[in-house]
């Protein structure tokens, strides 16, 4: 099994889903197709534990992260390491925690999660509310990160701050008394780092969960 999640994962990082076949991933083990119908009953359980032997990875770095005084803190920081698995593998936004009786791995990250909320004073909806808002904004940006690239960036024809500030520039055009907030933001939008605003995102969304626990 092993063998077979190795190659499995090894074939979505290069092509996502599309490229895992039973085939594909036979040809790679040099193995036939029914050689793999003896460790999973089809693709979808193939695919959940391929995400399942990836998230293992995130899940281990979680584990020794050494724990803080700041419940916060710690769940920023295990925030941000599922969030660099995803952008590293984008393919794992689409499956990650789909089925959590194949996905151990991916459930024991849920309640790594989740046992940072127990630190703080919040009922048990406001909890679970809690870790679902931060896995939301986790693999929403970074599923934003990991969609198709243009195919004139992927050509070279521009590089990404002429293509940002081609819409930029459309909207710096704009008439500012209908469009205040977006003329204001164009120079923002134009010069951004994805990054930078997951961790805006990410660092908002702790900054509720705070006032909701102090209060």
């Amino acid at each position: 099994m092993e063998a077979v999640l190795t190659a499995a994962v090894a074939l979505l990082d290069e092509a996502g889903g599309s490229a895992l076949t039973f085939r594909a991933l036979a040809t790679r083990l040099g193995t036939g197709v029914g050689t793999i119908y003896w460790y999973v009953a089809n693709k979808d359980e193939l695919l959940d534990r391929a995400t399942d032997h990836a998230i293992g990875g995130v899940l281990t770095a979680v584990q020794a992260q050494p724990a803080g005084d700041d419940p916060i803190a710690d769940l920023r920081a295990m925030a941000v390491a599922l969030f660099d698995a995803i952008v590293d593998r984008p393919w794992l936004s689409a499956y990650f925690m789909r089925n959590t009786d194949v996905q151990g791995n991916s459930l024991r990250l849920y309640e790594e999660l989740g046992q940072q909320t127990l630190r703080l004073d919040l009922t048990s909806r406001q909890r679970f509310h809690a870790v679902s808002a931060i896995t939301g904004v986790v693999v929403g940006a970074a599923a934003d990160l990991g969609v198709e690239v243009p195919e004139e960036l992927l050509a070279g024809e521009v590089n990404r701050d002429e293509y940002l500030d081609r819409f930029a520039e459309s909207w710096r055009a704009l008439d500012a008394a209908e469009f205040p907030f977006v003329h204001q933001i164009a120079e923002d939008f134009a010069g951004h780092d994805d990054r930078d605003q997951f961790l805006a995102a990410l660092d908002l969304t702790l900054a509720g969960l705070r006032l909701q626990a102090e209060g």
